[in-house]
């Protein structure tokens, strides 16, 4: 049976809730010390307020964009995304569940604009060569 109690009053949750960032995360550090390691230094913009989904990585001339996606924000297949919370279970699912389907219809609003779009996974993010490799594919022309 699911517990439908929480531990933090609703005032702590939603400080809790506050603190977890948006933008400028370990990962997506991790991807922007990649990237300027590959030479892309200056290439980029942070948070494409200008596109649809607000990509964290803004390539304009190359017309390629990059999210980084938490596992468990964005319902990844891997340990940390597959996990289920116990505690208000439907909301987070479904909370999950919409974040799935607007990623989604961002991706393809963007490729339908002519962007090339690069989706990395916060457990990605973990190895540093295969990071490497994989954003060394995608960023050469």
């Amino acid at each position: 049976m699911a517990r439908t109690h929480d531990v933090f009053t609703p005032e702590q949750r939603s400080a809790v809730m506050r603190a977890v960032k948006g933008a400028d995360t370990a990962p997506e550090r991790k991807v922007r010390a990649a990237v300027c390691a590959l030479g892309y230094a200056r290439r980029y913009r942070l948070h494409g307020a200008h596109l649809p989904g607000k990509p964290d990585l803004v390539f304009g001339a190359l017309r390629k964009v990059i999210f980084v996606h938490g596992c468990f924000w964005h319902g990844h297949d891997c340990k940390r995304g597959a996990r289920k919370p116990k505690d208000n279970a439907a909301y987070w699912r479904a909370k999950i569940g919409r974040n799935r389907t607007r990623d989604v219809a961002t991706v393809a609003a963007l490729e339908a604009d002519g962007w090339s779009v690069l989706t990395l996974w916060e457990c990605e993010t973990r190895d540093a060569e295969a990071l490497s490799a994989k954003l060394s594919g995608f960023l050469s022309p």
